[in-house]
């Protein structure tokens, strides 16, 4: 009885295993995002379906903390603009600060940015085959078919992260925790004036 439970049980699991990696291979066809060239073609296939928000896994881990640190700043913010600033201000503000504020997660500001940056644009003119891939230590370069370099580095996790957007988003990060300072400096000037 054991050894047909034990048999059983290995038939199932081999069964799954077989049928996964068919599944994984048929579905993806491409390499690991492991590889940079993985989560290259990642980027691409989601830019050519036009789903840029699952790029967002595939950006590296200096950039996503921004768009996150953007959201909590742009949310700190906003809250303390609407109970503490008067009109119009207070208005025309928490418009200012809602997009990035009132989203769900970093993947959310990411988008947001993105499009209104025009980087999905940029990235949907610029995409192309792979030509050359130059990986040296915890960074790469993808260079495409059209001559577009395109830089990454590993994260923390093992996955090739892109990273021709992190100043852009760490300064952002920046500008929001500075706003509010200045946001809640000036709550307290407008508390004290009451």
């Amino acid at each position: 009885m054991k050894r047909r439970t034990a048999l059983a049980f290995t038939g199932t699991l081999a069964t799954l295993a077989v049928g996964g990696g068919l599944a994984w291979k048929t579905f993806f066809g491409f390499p690991s995002d492991t590889t940079p060239e993985g989560a290259y073609l990642r980027i691409a296939r989601s830019i050519g379906r036009g789903d840029p928000r699952a790029c967002f896994a595939y950006l590296e881990d200096r950039a996503q903390h921004a768009a996150y640190t953007i959201r909590d700043y742009r949310k700190k913010a906003r809250d303390r603009v609407a109970e503490a600033y008067p009109e119009p201000e207070r208005g025309r503000l928490v418009a200012a600060y809602s997009a990035a504020a009132d989203a769900p997660d970093g993947a959310d500001v990411w988008v947001e940015m993105a499009m209104r940056l025009g980087w999905v644009s940029r990235l949907r003119r610029d995409l192309s085959g792979m030509a050359k891939v130059e990986v040296a230590g915890e960074r790469a370069t993808i260079e495409t078919a059209r001559g577009t370099r395109y830089p990454f580095r590993r994260r923390e996790n093992g996955i090739w992260g892109m990273s021709l957007f992190t100043a852009e988003l760490v300064a952002e990060a920046e500008r929001a925790a500075r706003d509010w300072d200045v946001v809640e400096d000036a709550a307290l000037d407008y508390e004290r004036a009451r």
